[in-house]
């Protein structure tokens, strides 16, 4: 499955204003100085799509994308920062 991550280490969180998982991860991951390019699935609808077809239909968020160092695509619901980081290779 394909995802619309671009490169190794590149972070995209598919969110929605009122989420709270989301808010945190946003902030925990702040705190390590990790940028990542927030999509909010109320206002873009393909982005939408890619997170119910990541999600057994449901609208699930934090829905994280990511490649990691060695070059494999991961597609996360709901993780922990520490699984983002490690992923990253920034743990």
């Amino acid at each position: 499955m394909a995802t619309p991550t671009a490169h190794t280490g590149q972070l995209t969180m598919y969110t929605t204003t009122w989420c709270g998982f989301c808010r945190r991860l946003k902030s925990q991951l702040a705190r390590d100085g990790i940028t990542m390019r927030e999509v909010d699935i109320e206002r873009d609808p393909a982005a939408a799509e890619f997170v119910m077809s990541v999600n057994g239909g449901n609208q699930t968020v934090p829905t994280v994308t990511l490649v990691s160092p060695d070059g494999q695509e991961h597609v996360l619901t709901n993780p922990s920062a520490k699984t983002v980081k490690r992923l990253l290779g920034a743990a």
